[in-house]
Parts: structure tokens; sequence; C-alpha cells
């Protein structure tokens, strides 16, 4: 029979390309399967294409997960998560928290995690644009929207922008919640089978492993990918987006999700019973 070649997608951003590097350039290798060639996306494309259900294997946004667990279900290892790592509101200088209400809103995708944290800190904001989100903060600075939910390098070069901080979505989550947040993981089909699902999990692990010890292996390939972002930037980007959840989410881990899978279930988003159906182990 056949080694079955998985599809497998994941972002061009820096802490994906450091944990899956090593998987998939055969450093690592696989039982039971291989991967087809690699596909990268940023992530609100990768979200829609879950939604499609496109990829066997596909990095996506704990968002669209809670749309997708029909189809898909959250792997243990590759995650984003953790404290001080949230999307950050952001706005040109005066604009008051309490005006929000009365601004047009972009978000870095419909299905993005930072559309929902939006959604949860500040219902009033009922006026959203989806965007990408390396235009946000251009957006901004030209006045075309009155406030930007961003992400990812962002966090490091909005001030360069001229733009000030509303609010740390991120912080208010861990304020309310006292969880850190989740901002996305790696998920897989149903339909694989449990055996080969844990497969998948221990060779994603096992990339991140061989990333940690001999992080100059992936260098190369992580610039590539981040195209203009300085060695500074990916550096900060790969500090605080890959941690040890990023290895094994854990008990912790998985109560953060349930936690925030839980919120949007009572926004009416996910079906009732997602924060109990949304990962591997029981």
């Amino acid at each position: 029979m056949p080694t079955p070649a998985l599809s497998l997608g994941f972002s061009p951003c820096p802490n994906d390309t450091f944990i899956f590097h090593a998987l998939v350039s055969g450093a690592v290798p696989t039982a039971g399967f291989t991967f087809a060639p690699e596909v990268l996306a940023d992530v609100e494309t990768l979200n829609h294409w879950a939604l499609a259900g496109r990829l066997d294997v596909t990095k996506l946004s704990f968002h669209a997960l809670g749309l997708v667990l029909d189809e898909y279900v959250l792997l243990g290892a590759g995650a984003a998560l953790g404290r001080g790592c949230g999307p950050l509101l952001v706005s040109l200088p005066g604009l008051e928290p309490a005006k929000l209400g009365d601004q047009t809103v972009a978000v870095p995708g419909h299905y993005t995690t930072a559309a929902l944290l939006l959604r949860l800190a500040y219902p009033e904001c009922q006026s959203v644009v989806a965007m990408p989100f390396d235009q946000i903060m251009p957006a901004l600075a030209r006045g075309e929207v009155g406030a930007g939910v961003i992400i990812h390098e962002g966090r490091f070069t909005y001030r360069r922008h001229g733009l000030q901080l509303v609010r740390d979505l991120g912080r208010w989550w861990e304020e309310t919640t006292g969880q850190p947040i989740p901002l996305g993981g790696i998920a897989a089909r149903r339909s694989l089978g449990r055996e080969r699902l844990l497969a998948v999990e221990r060779a994603i692990r096992a990339s991140l492993e061989l990333a940690r010890r001999e992080p100059d292996r992936s260098r190369d390939y992580i610039r590539a990918q981040a195209q203009e972002l300085e060695e500074e930037v990916i550096a900060q980007h790969i500090a605080l987006y890959v941690n040890d959840f990023s290895l094994d989410l854990g008990a912790a881990g998985r109560e953060a999700v349930a936690e925030f899978m839980k919120g949007g279930e009572r926004l009416g988003i996910f079906p009732a019973g997602s924060g109990e159906r949304f990962s591997l182990v029981a």
C-alpha cells in the first residue's frame, strides 16, 4: 500500500518557517505518511482554505478552527499561544477608546483571532473591514480607516508609521480570563485517523526540537520567506511566537483554547460544545 502524501500549508512568517523547516527539508523522518510540497500562504488565505477543506494539515487561526471542527482537529504541536504576544489595536494619535464605536476598524481577515478578539473586547465596533495584515498600518497612516488591529511584526514597527497603541488586545484577554492568548494552531483532517494524526504531531514536534537545537540550519529558509524583514525583527518574531506551547500545548494550552472557543460560543459564532471537541487529546 503506497504511503500517503499529505498536503501541508503554513504561513511565510518566521515562527512557522522556523517550526516547519526541518520537516519540509527532509531533516526529520516521518512514519506512515509523507508531505507533499508545502504551500505557503498568509494566515487568512489558510483560514479560507480550511473552511473549504482544501489541505490535510494546515496552520489556521483559532477563530477559523472553531468553524471547521467537523472536519479538522487541533494538533498539540506547532501552535502560537502565549503571553504578551496578542494583537494590538492601534490608530493615529488622538483617538480615544470611548470613540471606537464611531470608527471603521481594519482587521487582518474576518476569520483571524484578531478579528474575534476585537468583537470580544469591543462589541460596539460594528464597522469592520478586512485587509491583508501588511496593508493595515499604511491604510491607517493615510487616514483610510480610523483604527486597525495589527499582528505579526507590526507589534515591533507600528511606531515607525506614526501610530499609537489604543489597546493591547492580548493583554485585555489575559487580564479578563487569566489565560494566555491562543493565536493560531496546526489542524489536521479528522479522517486521517488517530494514529496518523499522532504521527504528524510527533513529526512537527521533532522539527521544532531540531530548529531549537540548530537554529542556523533554517536561517536562509526563514529569511527567504520573510523577504523584507530585518534580521532583528525576524529574531524578535520567533522569540515572541515560538515557545514551549509550540512544542506541546499541554493541559494549560488546551484550557486556554477551550476558553477562547467558549468566548466564540457566547457570541454565537461557534457551535455549542466547541470548547470540548477541538483537541486531539480528550
